[in-house]
């Protein structure tokens, strides 16, 4: 049986983390679990983290360009999205785009993230899935399935969706995609995925990514090694606490 991660923590970088938590969480109504210096961390009803991780020298995204593109951005649920969307502009956003059933907002650290109408949320705000932008999504979709033990459920022209164990992630199309270059600043990951593993099972889990195209940084910590994905996406495999890539 092929050993597999689970998704720990979305990470999504920013240059004054307290502002950029403080924000999400008036936003969506969800908990402030634990913050340090450099590091907040936000659980969503359903047990899912949102982390941010302090990064001085960010650059914020220039949607919808890619010059210094999104990379990440976080798909929201909620009742009434025009409601929503005046909201958080009061809280900092900054409205970018409207479509048929979404708005697209930039939070004050510079991502986007849509705001999607869906009928009988329960709760303020759901989080639906993270989405990663790729040149090739349905590869990334089926890289991400193969490593973290989801199913690919979705897997269409403009992008595609994994889920299980109570976590989704999705992939974007993007035609003129370009990579980060991590970690060089100028190039920013603007985000990044923490994947838990068992210590016990770390070469062969690192084993299995490099085997479906990840590549392996020579970085790290005692309690994580930093990777990057077939689109150049950094994310973290993780044995002690979230990660800081």
């Amino acid at each position: 049986m092929t050993v597999t991660g689970r998704v720990e923590a979305a990470v999504l970088d920013a240059p004054d983390i307290d502002k950029l938590a403080s924000f999400y969480a008036e936003l969506t109504g969800w908990e402030v679990v634990s913050r340090d210096s450099d590091w907040i961390a936000l659980h969503t009803p359903d047990g899912r983290e949102l982390s941010f991780q302090l990064a001085p020298d960010h650059l914020a995204p220039a949607w919808p360009g890619q010059e210094r593109g999104q990379q990440f951005h976080l798909d929201l649920q909620v009742e009434d999205h025009q409601a929503a969307a005046e909201r958080a502009v009061a809280l900092g956003a900054t409205r970018l785009a409207d479509g048929a059933t979404w708005i697209t907002m930039a939070d004050p650290a510079g991502h986007p993230f849509d705001l999607c109408q869906q009928d009988g949320v329960d709760r303020p705000m759901a989080l639906f899935a993270v989405t990663i932008d790729a040149p090739d999504a349905s590869a990334l979709a089926h890289f991400y399935a193969e490593l973290l033990g989801m199913e690919v459920t979705y897997d269409g022209a403009e992008g595609a969706l994994i889920a299980g164990d109570g976590n989704s992630l999705m992939f974007q199309q993007v035609s003129d995609y370009v990579a980060p270059e991590w970690p060089d600043p100028a190039h920013p990951q603007q985000g990044h995925i923490d994947v838990k593993i068992n210590p016990d099972d770390l070469e062969a889990v690192e084993a299995h990514a490099l085997q479906l195209g990840a590549t392996r940084f020579n970085e790290g910590g005692e309690t994580f090694h930093v990777y990057a994905d077939p689109a150049g996406h950094p994310f973290c495999l993780c044995w002690g606490g979230s990660a800081v890539a």
